[in-house]
């Protein structure tokens, strides 16, 4: 099973990915004969606490992406009521650490653009929507985490 084991940051659980355009949406593009936007390399936040990844607007703006919809969600900022957020389909690449292993692909994965991420060092939260297909071991006394998929 591919894997890799890095160390964990005074954030936390922070990896490095690529975020591009969906599988759906860079066919559509090229049957128009339009450009696809390059990948956008990211810094993300393993986030056990969240249901559904989540990407700074940034990242969504340099990839030129409108919405695919929208959904509610709780946060501590909603104080509990349920609040109405953007979301968006995009692909997910998570490199792995060693080049004879696979990287993690999700040609399509529904996120939701969340604010203030850049700022607390990361551009998005990788939520359980993505670790429900891979074994997440966090190993807090000796400040490693392993992610295979």
């Amino acid at each position: 099973m591919p894997h890799f084991t890095l160390q964990i940051s005074p954030q936390g659980a922070i990896l490095n990915a690529l975020i591009g355009l969906s599988e759906a949406r860079q066919g559509a593009l090229k049957a128009a004969g339009q450009a696809i936007p390059n990948l956008v390399p990211i810094r993300a936040l393993v986030d056990t606490g969240a249901s559904a990844t989540c990407v700074d607007p940034s990242v969504l703006q340099a990839l030129n992406l409108s919405p695919t919809g929208n959904t509610m969600v709780v946060t501590p900022s909603t104080g509990g009521k349920p609040a109405a957020v953007d979301q968006y389909d995009v692909g997910l690449i998570v490199p792995p650490a060693d080049r004879n292993q696979v990287p993690l692909i999700m040609t399509t994965l529904p996120v939701i653009c969340a604010e203030l991420l850049v700022s607390q060092g990361f551009h998005a939260l990788i939520g359980r929507d993505v670790l429900r297909q891979c074994v997440f071991s966090y190993n807090g006394s000796i400040g490693l985490f392993t992610l295979a998929y």
